[in-house]
């Protein structure tokens, strides 16, 4: 029986890039973790230091000894390409600012990512590093394999910065960034711990076959694993339903929570429409009022494994002190701001 279905590795699906603390741990606020099918290539060539070579000769000049020590893996170097002059991703790639603009009004701000500035002189543009994940389709017979149609790719610790000529041409703007990758054992499984492999994470680069890819997304993205919580009350007043669980749970706003084994009328998929507490949330349900009652058995509720779309962030306006990874003036105890915002009147 074969151990592999040997599917070949077929065009890019997606790649994920997250930001590392100084330390090397993933990061997962706003504006840390970017999702886009937006790229031409990823590229990688280990990089290997060449073993020492010892010859001695006797005194005749014949050799008399000869060794030589085996060639080791030091790092890869890599290359991405991308589609587009992308502010957000080429901000989070290699520094520099995101410009943004409000396309709303003050009262109801639209902020949209509009153009970006390089780093300053003097600035480190890889700062802290990154992760970068890609994902690609695992071709069988010419089709998609039917059980783990994708390969992850995993590169737990990257320094990129922004290479090549920028010309404005006739034809597509070059959009590449090169630099180099080593192991990062903090990486472990990931954002959303689907990488099955965590100790593999101290070396480059690795892959595995997989179930899942981020199709169909693009922008910045918050990541997280299944949450399963056990729901002990229920209560219903005008047509807002109210669970409390059992212990805290890691819900939020906007997340799509599965019920079960509540009651008939409580149970299904729903959008969460508020937390007042660790150990409550309420989504809409039209139907008549139910008391406090206690839930027994015990039912659950899921917010299965997928991302929250950032669909703002904060922006520190127009300052000329900037707290960015990389910085000469970088303090990382304080939050990162990566944001000038445009000092244009939304409504003139």
């Amino acid at each position: 029986m074969a151990t592999q279905d040997y599917a070949a590795s077929i065009q890019g699906v997606s790649i994920r890039v997250t930001r590392l603390d100084a330390a090397g741990n993933l990061l997962n606020t706003p504006g840390d973790s970017y999702t886009t099918s937006a790229f031409i290539r990823v590229s990688f060539t280990p990089e290997y230091e060449e073993g020492d070579e010892i010859t001695e000769k006797a005194a005749d000049g014949t050799v008399c000894v000869v060794y030589k020590s085996p060639d080791t893996l030091k790092r890869i170097t890599m290359e991405l390409a991308i589609c587009e002059p992308d502010p957000e991703l080429t901000q989070l790639l290699s520094g520099g600012l995101l410009l943004r603009k409000n396309l709303g009004t003050f009262a109801a701000p639209n902020r949209k990512s509009v153009g970006w500035s390089s780093p300053a002189v003097g600035d480190d543009p890889a700062a802290t590093g990154v992760a970068i994940e890609c994902w690609s389709h695992a071709i069988k017979d010419g089709k998609k394999s039917a059980t783990l149609p994708y390969f992850h790719w995993v590169f737990p610790y990257v320094k990129v910065r922004q290479s090549g000529d920028r010309v404005i041409e006739n034809g597509l703007l070059a959009n590449t960034f090169e630099g180099y990758g080593l192991g990062n054992t903090l990486f472990g499984e990931g954002l959303d711990s689907r990488w099955e492999y965590p100790v593999a994470t101290e070396r480059p680069y690795s892959y595995a076959r997989s179930t899942w890819a981020p199709t169909g997304r693009n922008g910045f993205y918050r990541w997280h694993p299944t949450l399963v919580a056990a729901v002990s009350n229920k209560a219903v007043t005008t047509n807002v339903a109210t669970l409390t669980t059992s212990a805290a749970h890691s819900f939020e706003v906007g997340d799509s929570v599965v019920v079960t084994g509540v009651d008939g009328t409580l149970n299904g998929t729903y959008t969460i429409t508020a937390v007042p507490s660790t150990t409550t949330f309420r989504y809409a349900k039209t139907t008549g009022d139910v008391a406090s009652t206690a839930v027994s058995p015990v039912g659950a509720a899921t917010v299965p494994t997928n991302s929250r779309a950032v669909t703002d962030f904060t922006s520190q306006g127009s300052t000329s002190a900037y707290n960015i990874p990389g910085n000469n003036d970088y303090n990382a105890d304080l939050p990162i701001d990566f944001i000038i915002a445009s000092n244009e009147d939304p409504a003139s």
